[in-house]
């Protein structure tokens, strides 16, 4: 993604970033609401593309910051599978 939009990114720079993110999360609720499984796929890929993005103008390692965070367990209860109460 870097190679690909850094340049345009930064010049959008990250308020219109998020909010292009924003629009792709309401167009994934969208397709839930369908149920439209291709439709689904496609706007969970855009959301983690505009994540990404969002990730480069802001200067953040995902992949260590992912590993970091979710190593091998749970962030908030530590333990793998994960023993938090479902929602």
């Amino acid at each position: 993604m870097k190679k690909l939009y850094l340049d345009k990114d930064l010049k959008r720079g990250l308020e219109k970033t998020v909010l292009k993110l924003v629009e792709e999360v309401g167009e994934l609720a969208e397709a839930i609401l369908l149920q439209d499984k291709e439709k689904i796929t496609e706007e969970i890929v855009d959301i983690i593309a505009w994540t990404l993005s969002i990730a480069n103008i802001a200067g953040i390692n995902v992949e260590e910051s992912f590993i970091h965070k979710y190593s091998n367990s749970c962030p908030k209860c530590k333990k793998s599978p994960c023993s938090c109460d479902s929602i």
